[in-house]
Order: structure tokens, then C-alpha cells, then sequence
């Protein structure tokens, strides 16, 4: 049986002399498997489609539950993100939360949309405003996952929030001074998760407060790390 999905590349093993074992993201069946025969010969028809980050409309032959590639129509490679230390980390970070919350069997669209937005947005950006693209990122992701960020009125009380503030994880949300439950969190935290939310830039401080914050909301939701936003995080 042959089916045909656009899917996003999102780690890849090499296996035996040429072959490479790849994991795609994909909108109706989530996360799949798939095996690129004789990829890592020279000249491999299919070498560029193979590639991590790689956003293509896929061709597969499925037999007994095994995916293998035949053909691959690019819409983006996402190339530059190779040439780039500081965008290599944030589009691994990209795929990564991608590889975290994605399952066989459950559609991904929004996810995968919101992935491929992400790395496009990464590859037109010099990595100066890599830390926003991935704050909005993250917030697309959690929600997805049933794990949304509110930074609005406290979450406790309805007050608009002043003075010091807190950030809840059961809620995944902000509470005020009076309510007080949650971990501290500064006023650039806040603001950059809620100019996030509407679709407006943070401060450079703010967004990677913000990071530090929704890695950790990540971690509590999932009790899965990310190393590589760890490692974008130290650059």
C-alpha cells in the first residue's frame, strides 16, 4: 500500500552500509518510522529529502506496519539552519519538543504546522530573535498538548496582576502578590509570555526568562527533558 503525506523530518540513524531510519511527523498518523534505502550512497536520489529538518511531501510503501520511502517532493530543506550554531540548536529545539510530544496514530497538523513555521521563521532570521520565534513555538506545542500557558489576569483571584508574580504549574498560569502560589517569576517572564500569546515580540531578557520557564512548565507537563533547548540556552 503506497500513501503520500507531507511530513517533517525530525531525527534520522544510520543503519547498515547506506540505509538511514528516519523519523517523520506527520499530520494525520502523527509520528512515523521510515527507512531510506541506499540513501547514503553518492548520488542517492533521495540524499536532500533525508536530511534532519527537512519539510517534504513523502511517498511511502507500507507492508505489515513498515514505512519505506520511494520518493520525495521538497517544499524546504531549511538549509541555513545548518550554517548556524545558535539557529542549529533552535531548530534542533524545534524537533526535538516535535519528537516529545508526538505519538503514532495521533494527528499532529497544528503541531506540525506550527513546527514548519517555527524553522522557517528561524532560517529568514539572523538567530538575533531565535529566542522569540522560540517562545511563540513552545506556546503552540503546549497547547497542543492539552498544557496551555495563560499570562493574563491571576489566575486565583481574576486581579490584574501587579507587584510581584507567580507562576503555578498545575494552572499553567500567573497568580498575583496576594495569591502568592507558584514560583516567582519576573515581570519580563510575564510580559514576554503574554506579548507571546498575542502574537507580539518580547524583550530579549523576557524571552529567555521565558525559555528557562516554559522548559521547566515542559518538563513538569511531560517529565520529558530537552537537551538541545538546554544547549540553546548556554549559547
Amino acid at each position: 500500500m503506497m500513501y503520500k503525506t507531507d511530513a517533517l523530518l525530525l531525527k534520522g540513524t544510520d543503519l547498515g552500509e547506506s540505509d538511514r531510519l528516519a523519523t517523520l511527523l506527520t499530520a494525520d498518523r502523527g509520528k512515523i518510522s521510515a527507512s531510506f534505502k541506499g540513501v547514503r550512497k553518492a548520488g542517492a536520489r533521495l540524499s536532500a529529502a533525508a536530511q534532519p529538518f527537512c519539510f517534504a511531501e513523502y511517498v511511502l510503501a507500507e507492508k505489515g506496519g513498515r514505512y519505506t520511502v520511494t520518493q520525495a517532493a521538497l517544499h524546504d530543506g531549511f538549509y541555513a539552519l545548518r550554517t548556524d550554531l545558535t539557529r542549529f540548536y533552535a531548530a534542533c529545539a524545534v524537533t526535538e519538543v516535535c519528537d516529545r510530544l508526538a505519538y503514532e496514530g495521533l494527528p499532529c497538523g497544528p503541531l506540525l504546522v506550527a513546527a514548519a513555521e517555527a524553522l522557517g521563521a528561524l532560517e529568514g532570521d539572523t538567530g538575533e530573535h531565535a529566542k522569540g520565534v522560540l517562545v511563540r513555538f513552545l506556546l503552540a506545542a503546549l497547547a497542543f498538548a492539552g498544557y496551555p500557558v495563560r499570562a493574563a489576569e491571576c489566575a486565583v483571584c481574576g486581579e490584574k496582576i501587579a507587584g510581584r508574580r507567580y507562576f503555578d504549574f498545575g494552572r499553567g498560569a500567573f497568580t498575583c502578590t496576594s495569591c502568592a502560589e507558584g514560583v516567582p517569576a519576573s515581570e519580563s517572564t510575564y510580559l514576554s509570555l503574554r506579548a507571546a500569546l498575542r502574537g507580539e515580540a518580547g524583550s530579549a531578557d523576557g524571552d529567555l526568562r521565558a525559555l528557562r520557564l516554559l522548559k521547566a512548565y515542559f518538563a513538569a507537563c511531560t517529565e520529558a527533558e530537552l537537551p538541545a533547548l538546554g544547549e540553546f540556552l548556554k549559547l
